[in-house]
């Protein structure tokens, strides 16, 4: 990967956060405005695309850039930035200091770069395709626990999918009763990030977006780990539903999901 698409990619998801940042400070006069049913977008969410989507088209204005919040253009290259410019809305919206900006580049279907940066502790996650993954600098690996009864496993409430609760409660109690404990941050790139990072063993979630799990795809799979969607196969970043984590963890949490939602399923079909 070039390095002037690293240098890109730093920049883009230090700036995003400087801006999440200053609105975090004001949090009183924060615009809110809602998209859907528990779905939401603030002021600083437009403000951080906007800056991004300037900053991406003024060193590569060649490439397509597939953002959260409308900003898609039809696709007329091999080169695309995917990019959330806040991850963890709900999250922002209420103080709670857990959300990111995530941003990745994907070229001719194979994301080659992932960034994810979290503004209120200052840690960049970064991982090039073929070039491991690291946090501010420093390379990491997935954790190296094998045993369930260990493990730390994150997720997150089928908030867009609540008529499949039942089914997600189903999941939820099964894993629980065979792990160490279960988190759940209200960000998915984070968490996805500590999986990567070995701070969590697995993740699973459903009803999620291409920008929601581009980034941190890369940097589970550079990290040594797995991850898939529910049927074990590669779609997940498209049909939203995904699991990661160890070898171990991911096998373990995919087998149960199997066993739950079927072996071959999209929620998006139930």
């Amino acid at each position: 990967m070039a390095s002037r698409i690293r240098e890109t990619a730093i920049a883009c998801v230090k700036e995003g956060g400087a801006i999440l940042l200053d609105y975090h400070h004001k949090l009183e006069n924060l615009q809110v405005h809602t998209k859907g049913r528990s779905d939401y977008v603030t002021e600083a969410d437009f403000a951080v695309q906007e800056a991004l989507i300037r900053l991406i088209r003024s060193r590569h204005p060649d490439h397509d850039i597939l953002a959260e919040e409308g900003a898609e253009r039809p696709r007329q290259n091999t080169t695309r930035w995917i990019l959330d410019p806040l991850d963890g809305t709900t999250n922002f919206i209420h103080g709670f200091p857990a959300f990111a900006v995530s941003l990745a580049l994907e070229h001719q279907g194979s994301v080659e770069l992932g960034a994810i940066y979290d503004p209120s502790r200052d840690e960049l996650f970064l991982a090039e395709k073929g070039m491991g993954a690291s946090l501010n600098g420093k390379p990491f690996t997935v954790s190296g626990r094998t045993r369930t009864e260990e493990a730390l496993v994150a997720t997150a409430f089928p908030w867009r999918r609540k008529a499949i609760l039942l089914r997600y409660l189903e999941v939820f109690t099964r894993v629980f009763g065979q792990i160490h404990d279960l988190r759940r941050s209200g960000s998915a790139a984070l968490d996805l990030a500590y999986v990567a990072c070995g701070r969590c063993d697995g993740f699973w979630e459903v009803g999620l977006k291409p920008w929601d799990i581009a980034a941190g795809h890369l940097l589970v799979t550079e990290a040594g780990g797995t991850i898939s969607d529910f049927s074990g196969g590669a779609e997940h970043i498209w049909v939203g539903d995904v699991v990661a984590g160890t070898p171990a963890v991911h096998q373990f949490l995919l087998g149960v999901i199997r066993e739950v939602f079927g072996g071959n399923v999209s929620t998006r079909a139930l």
